[in-house]
C-alpha cells in the first residue's frame, strides 16, 4: 500500500476532530452512565480519525469527578479533557472556545437525563460561525473537495445525503450506523484530565429553577378521527397514517407547515 502524499489537499482539510460528550443518567435507576448518543458520535469520530490520520480530542464541560466520564475511556476516548463548568455557566460558549479551529466537531443529538434540550450543538455552531448538520446517520469525506458528506435521518424511513464545507458541527442521530464497544483495557489506559478554562456565566441563569421531575412531559398527539372499523383495519395493514415530510423550502416555510398542523389539530391555541 502506498503512503498518502502529505501534500494531498484532503490531509490539510481534516486534521483535528473533537467529540463533545455529556454525562448521562439511566432512565430508570438514575445511575450515572455515558450518553448513548454521544457514544455513537465517539465511534464515528474514531473511525474518521483512524482513516484520515487526524488528531482526536474529547472535551466535556462539567465536573472532573463525574463517574460517567470513565465510560468514554472504555469506549475508545484516549482521554477526556474536562473544562470546569458550574450549572449556572454557559457550557455551549465554553465548549465553543475549546474546539475553535477544529475541522470537525461531533456531538450527540442531545444529552440524556440532564439539561437535554438538544440546543447545545446549534449554540456551539452559532458561536463558532460554522454550518451544522443534524440527524447524521453516517459521515464520510469527499476525496475531491474535502467536504463532509452526511447521510441524514428523515422520518418514515427516508434518508438523504447532504454536503457541508469544513469546519462544521455534526449532530449524530440515535440510529447512526455505529457500534460502540466497551473495553476494560482502554478504561485503564485512558485518563480524565482537568483543563484550565475561564467560566462563562449564562445570562439567563438567574431565571432558571432546578428541582425533581414531578411528571413526565405530555407528548402532543393529534386526536384520532377515524372510525373504530378503520382503526381495526390499520392494525393489520400497512397503509399510510397521513402526514407530510417537508424537505424543500426554507426554515421559515418548514416552521409554518408545523405551525399549521398544530393549529389544524387544535394542539395550540394561538
Amino acid at each position: 500500500m502506498n503512503a498518502r502524499d502529505p501534500r494531498d489537499p484532503l490531509d490539510r482539510r481534516i486534521e483535528r476532530i473533537a467529540v463533545l460528550v455529556s454525562a448521562g443518567r439511566h432512565p430508570v435507576s438514575g445511575a450515572p452512565r455515558y450518553s448513548r448518543n454521544d457514544a455513537l458520535a465517539l465511534d464515528l469520530a474514531r473511525s474518521l480519525a483512524q482513516r484520515f490520520h487526524a488528531s482526536f480530542d474529547v472535551p466535556h464541560a462539567g465536573d472532573a469527578n463525574e463517574p460517567a466520564l470513565a465510560d468514554y475511556l472504555a469506549l475508545g476516548a484516549p482521554e477526556v479533557a474536562v473544562l470546569p463548568c458550574a450549572p449556572t455557566d454557559d457550557a455551549a460558549s465554553l465548549l465553543a472556545e475549546r474546539v475553535r479551529g477544529y475541522d470537525l466537531v461531533l456531538t450527540g443529538t442531545r444529552a440524556e437525563g440532564a439539561h437535554d434540550s438538544g440546543m447545545l450543538p446549534y449554540r456551539v455552531a452559532a458561536a463558532l460561525g460554522v454550518p451544522i448538520v443534524g440527524g447524521a446517520v453516517d459521515i464520510d469525506l469527499d476525496d475531491a473537495t474535502g467536504a463532509a458528506v452526511v447521510r441524514q435521518f428523515l422520518p418514515k424511513g427516508l434518508r438523504r445525503r447532504v454536503e457541508t464545507t469544513l469546519p462544521a458541527v455534526i449532530a449524530v442521530h440515535p440510529l447512526a450506523s455505529a457500534q460502540p464497544r466497551y473495553a476494560y483495557a482502554r478504561l485503564r489506559s485512558g485518563a480524565i484530565r482537568p483543563r484550565q478554562a475561564t467560566p462563562i456565566n449564562a445570562a439567563e441563569a438567574s431565571a432558571w429553577r432546578s428541582g425533581p421531575v414531578e411528571r413526565k412531559p405530555v407528548r402532543l398527539v393529534a386526536a384520532e378521527k377515524r372510525s373504530g372499523h378503520a382503526r381495526m383495519l390499520s392494525a393489520t395493514t400497512t397503509e399510510s397514517r397521513g402526514g407530510n415530510v417537508v424537505i424543500e423550502g426554507s426554515s421559515v416555510e418548514k416552521a409554518q407547515v408545523i405551525l399549521a398542523y398544530l393549529r389544524e389539530h387544535q394542539l395550540i391555541d394561538y
